[in-house]
């Protein structure tokens, strides 16, 4: 009886080690956005951050934009309240890198940057991407109590030090569920 009751606690434990693994699928996000319209645009969204294992994972549903692509980057300051967003200063770069290439995103990026937001004709974008380089807690290279930024334009992935990817039209501080 005891080996019986001793593997069914083992494998009990098991599960409960995979229950807190954050890469499983059905894996709760760790952080979240509310992205709310700025300088008169009507963009509005939530955004999600999930570990996955060494990645975050990075979701969004947003509508109210222009049709085409948006620089979309994790920015300093965990403040939206300026009507043009730019109480979230400049993007997140703990390590001091230079605005990436498109070509070696993820080698030659600062922490903040991340791919662009593809919009449908609608104004509407569904975005998935997994990167590297953040984390969804207030350590060194922590995204929450910072803020998110969607710009009205492309990034360049090349023009110093943000992409030249123009005005902010949205915002949200990145906050813990």
């Amino acid at each position: 009886m005891k080996a019986r009751n001793f593997a069914f606690s083992a494998g009990f434990m098991a599960l409960a080690v995979l229950a807190g693994c954050s890469h499983l699928p059905g894996a709760k996000p760790a952080a979240q956005a509310m992205i709310e319209s700025s300088s008169g645009s009507q963009v509005r969204g939530t955004v999600s951050f999930t570990p996955m294992g060494d990645k975050l994972l990075v979701e969004a549903d947003l509508s109210g934009l222009t049709p085409g692509e948006h620089g979309f980057h994790v920015h300093e300051g965990g403040d939206c309240s300026a009507p043009d967003a730019s109480s979230a200063r400049g993007h997140f770069n703990p390590a001091g890198m230079m605005h990436g290439h498109h070509q070696q995103y993820h080698a030659q990026r600062h922490a903040g940057d991340l791919p662009n937001l593809m919009a449908d004709a609608n104004g509407r974008a569904r975005y998935r991407a997994e990167v590297a380089g953040l984390t969804a807690d207030i350590g060194p290279l922590g995204i929450v109590g910072r803020s998110l930024v969607v710009h009205a334009d492309a990034d360049d992935y090349r023009s110093q030090p943000a992409g030249n990817s123009g005005r902010r039209i949205a915002c949200g501080v990145i906050k813990t569920p």
